[in-house]
């Protein structure tokens, strides 16, 4: 996740972490199928805060780049 921009909305497909830190980021929400948005980056990219449900979480790179997930298209409204 941690290649994404801020603003993006992003669907979890998998976390590749193991042990405490897995359970922690389960505990937090960061649970397969979930919907988080990349909220802030810091001035050198590390660490990136991400909003899961009303949480702000801030995860450093080491973490995030172990969690994947797909970018939820946006849908564009034409108004006529």
């Amino acid at each position: 996740m941690d290649q994404f921009q801020v603003g993006d909305q992003i669907r979890i497909t998998k976390l590749e972490l193991d042990g405490v830190m897995r359970r922690r980021l389960l505990d937090l929400g960061f649970v397969p199928g979930v919907i988080v948005t990349v909220f802030q980056k810091s001035p050198l990219g590390d660490p990136i805060a991400y909003q899961v449900f009303q949480t702000i979480i801030a995860l450093r790179k080491e973490e995030s780049s172990l969690i994947y997930g797909e970018k939820i298209n946006e849908e564009v409204c034409i108004h006529e």
